[in-house]
């Protein structure tokens, strides 16, 4: 399990962009990366546009911002062109980063235990460390509000 403190593991996801990603890509740069169970859903556009209408505050702050579904490029690069998402999404179908991250397991859902992606957020320091991990977020139209407040008393 994904701790506060603890160095990241590594990963190598495909970005809406093309490129494989890694997080040893981003070293010197804070690092958000929020976990979101599907692309074009009504939380998860809540979500990301929030993300969006933060992202010049995100790179003023030296910090990056990518998401990370289990939805292929296909279904990103709609999601990116309806909502002018300014960040990349990557793709992990195997759910394998998501699982070395708690970002997928048990959760309930009408009242029934299944498994599925864990809304959550990771934030990673310019070392690699994690620095903040939100291992259930709730209320996805507000939690960009939250990471941004964070960040900014990082500084």
């Amino acid at each position: 399990m994904l701790t506060e403190g603890a160095v990241a593991p590594d990963f190598a996801l495909l970005g809406s962009d093309g490129k494989v990603h890694s997080l040893k890509d981003y070293r010197g740069k804070t690092v958000v990366i929020y976990f979101y169970p599907r692309d074009n859903t009504p939380g998860c556009t809540k979500e990301a546009c929030g993300f969006r209408d933060n992202h010049t505050l995100v790179l003023s702050l030296n910090a990056v911002v990518l998401g990370v579904s289990k939805d292929s490029m296909k279904s990103h690069d709609k999601f990116i062109k309806d909502f002018s998402l300014p960040f990349i999404l990557l793709s992990d179908p195997e759910l394998e980063m998501m699982k070395n991250y708690g970002a997928y397991g048990e959760k309930i859902m009408y009242g029934k235990p299944v498994n599925g992606v864990i809304r959550s957020t990771v934030v990673f320091g310019p070392d690699g460390v994690v620095q903040k991990h939100w291992k259930k977020v709730t209320k996805a139209e507000t939690h960009p509000e939250d990471v941004i407040k964070y960040l900014q008393g990082a500084q």
